[in-house]
């Protein structure tokens, strides 16, 4: 793709991400959301391939489906209430409308259905736009609508993506659907506890697009996206395969590891807000995640020579990554849970 041309989608896909942080009326809101939409979709299909098309095609109808659903919402809030504000967000069924699509266009469970799909059909960093950058739009205006949702709808759609974001990623072998399922899986986490303490959730979505930048990265510097090619990351740097398996231990949020940070968090105050069975069914839920995660590390790790494979040897390609992102990144993912309190200093 031309570097102007490029520059220029990504300008939009910031423009419209700061466009909805910026709004306070739901109009300015929705054409952020639209703007993100359309600046990615051509960087989905910059990659001629039939799974690239069929990927941005699933895309562009489910992100519609999702804002259009989120305009029909705040028009009927504004017809009955008569107010676009985004905070005046009152009546029940515009904010049950506005809560199944910003559901929707996240992926939370039970309409994720479409991130997995999508996700395989995209390259590695397309797919890390999608995972993380695209998630900001929505959880900012979850953020300010979060205490006019029904907390019942919001435990339920939380406990069910952690639940499906678990179940679904354990009979995978492609590292993207994994990758899919891991998000489902943490956003789940983030709106459980969205509507006690906000600034948890975006202490969990930080550390949650950290962890999945780290992981996009270091597979896109292998050229890996199967687990039987994750098998051979050893022959290229062996280093990377160590900090590869406690990169995805840390998604998976075993400790002493970063990623066990907001999950340790989160369990805390869903236990102080007297909330036992909820938090019970989120730390279970965890444990199907941590094990797929267990099976990425095992394969990384375990099955080193000799061994029977018959995957190619992806890198002898030419790779033009610099390290110096991913080696920051892989720190950070590792490391940051001993300044737990400073952190929460920070953000309280």
């Amino acid at each position: 793709m031309n570097p102007y041309v490029l520059t220029l989608f990504l300008f939009s896909l910031g423009l419209g991400t700061t466009l909805t942080f910026a709004s306070s009326h739901w109009l300015l809101a929705w054409m952020g959301l639209e703007i993100n939409t359309l600046a990615i979709i051509p960087l989905m299909a910059q990659h001629h391939h039939p799974r690239a098309v069929e990927a941005t095609t699933k895309y562009f109808l489910i992100q519609a489906t999702a804002a259009a659903m989120i305009l029909f919402a705040s028009t009927t809030n504004a017809w009955l209430v008569g107010e676009w504000n985004i905070t005046y967000l009152s009546h029940p069924i515009a904010t049950t409308m506005t809560m199944m699509g910003l559901a929707l266009k996240m992926g939370l469970a039970p309409l994720h259905f479409w991130l997995p799909e999508v996700l395989q059909g995209l390259d590695l960093t397309t797919g890390l736009i999608l995972s993380t950058w695209q998630k900001l739009a929505p959880f900012a205006l979850l953020i300010q609508t979060a205490p006019m949702i029904n907390p019942t709808l919001m435990t339920l759609l939380a406990i069910s993506s952690t639940l499906m974001g678990g179940w679904g990623g354990l009979n995978q072998t492609q590292l993207r659907k994994i990758l899919a399922y891991s998000s489902i899986a943490h956003l789940g986490w983030m709106i459980i506890i969205i509507q006690f303490t906000p600034q948890l959730t975006l202490l969990a979505l930080g550390i949650y697009i950290i962890m999945t930048t780290t992981a996009f990265l270091t597979f896109k510097f292998s050229t890996t996206t199967k687990i039987n090619t994750l098998a051979l990351t050893w022959s290229k740097n062996p280093t990377m395969t160590v900090t590869a398996a406690l990169t995805l231990l840390s998604l998976g949020g075993l400790p002493p590891l970063t990623g066990f940070m907001p999950k340790w968090l989160i369990l805390q105050e869903l236990t102080k807000q007297g909330l036992p069975l909820t938090a019970t069914l989120a730390a279970l839920s965890a444990l199907l995640s941590l094990y797929f995660y267990l099976r990425l590390c095992y394969a990384t790790t375990l099955t080193i020579s000799p061994n029977t494979n018959n995957s190619t040897t992806p890198w002898r390609l030419p790779n033009t990554q610099t390290a110096l992102p991913l080696a920051v990144l892989t720190t950070t993912t590792i490391l940051l849970l001993p300044i737990t309190p400073a952190i929460m200093a920070l953000t309280y």
